[in-house]
C-alpha cells in the first residue's frame, strides 16, 4: 500500500494548525459534494478560504506547489461555486495552496500562494 493518503492526510493536519495559528477558523478538512473536493475551508474576518493542500517528503518530483496545474485549479473553483451554493451566506473568497515539505528530523516547511486564480 502507498503511502501517498498517510502524506496527505499528515498535511492536511498540519495545514489546517498552520491556519488555526493564524487566527482562521477551520469550516472543514476534505469536504465532498459528488466529484467536488476541497482540502481544507477556513474562515477569517468574514473572508472564506478554499485551500488546495500539496505535501512532499521529497524534492525528486518538484516543489509541491508545482503540482498544482490549471486544471486541478479550475476543479478547485469549481467546488468553492458548489460550495457557496451549499453554504451562500459566504459572499467574499479567496483561493489559496499551501505547499507543505516534510524533513526527516526538522520542522515542516510551509510555502502559502494566497488568492490564486488561472
Amino acid at each position: 500500500m502507498s503511502a501517498t493518503p498517510d502524506i496527505g492526510r499528515t498535511g492536511e493536519n498540519l495545514a489546517a494548525e498552520y491556519y488555526r495559528s493564524r487566527g482562521f477558523a477551520i469550516l472543514h478538512t476534505n469536504w465532498r459534494h459528488s466529484y467536488f473536493e476541497i482540502d481544507l475551508v477556513a474562515s477569517k474576518d468574514s473572508l472564506l478560504h478554499f485551500v488546495e493542500v500539496k505535501t512532499r517528503r521529497s524534492g525528486v518530483f518538484g516543489f509541491p506547489e508545482e503540482a498544482v496545474d490549471h486544471r486541478k485549479l479550475y476543479r478547485l473553483m469549481k467546488a468553492g461555486v458548489r460550495y457557496q451554493h451549499e453554504y451562500p451566506r459566504w459572499r467574499h473568497v479567496q483561493y489559496d495552496v499551501l505547499s507543505i515539505r516534510l524533513h526527516q528530523g526538522a520542522p515542516p516547511e510551509f510555502f502559502l500562494i494566497e488568492d490564486v486564480y488561472f
